[in-house]
């Protein structure tokens, strides 16, 4: 993967496939994903923040009642941008890794965001965006306190 110094993701990869075992019974019937926050589901939230700092393609993986939340979004027309689906087997999710690796072929060869459909924080993307990653890193990590 090449990191050119002039150019910022516009592409991101919204992770949705697992089971959301620990929010059962909410997760019984719909993905954990789904579940709303604030009056609307979080993975919406997510597509707002990703489309506040310009990015226009999305990929999202699905898996546990994945066509639920394919029905929910649609192309991403809504936001103004392009999703597109990377599907995975309902009942064995390929985890974080294989997610990934999975959706390559959607995602491209420029640099590209993570981020989690069924999580909210306050941290500002846009800061990943104006400061592109060096030739000589792969990647960056944000990781936040999992509240008790």
């Amino acid at each position: 993967m090449t990191h050119p110094k002039e150019t910022s993701p516009t592409t991101a990869m919204v992770l949705a496939a697992g089971f959301g075992r620990r929010m059962r019974p909410l997760t019984d019937q719909t993905p954990k994903p789904l579940l709303p926050v604030a009056g609307k589901p979080l993975i919406e939230h997510a597509l707002e923040r990703l489309q506040s700092i310009g990015i226009q393609r999305v990929v999202i993986n699905l898996g546990y009642l994945g066509h639920k939340i394919r029905s929910c979004l649609g192309s991403g027309e809504r936001w103004g941008m392009d999703i597109q689906y990377s599907v995975e087997h309902e009942e064995r999710p390929l985890e974080t890794a294989g997610g990934i690796i999975n959706a390559m072929s959607l995602l491209g060869e420029a640099p590209f965001l993570v981020v989690n459909g069924d999580v909210w924080c306050d941290f500002d993307l846009s800061q990943w965006i104006t400061h592109p990653l060096p030739k000589s890193c792969p990647g960056r990590l944000l990781m936040v306190p999992n509240p008790p």
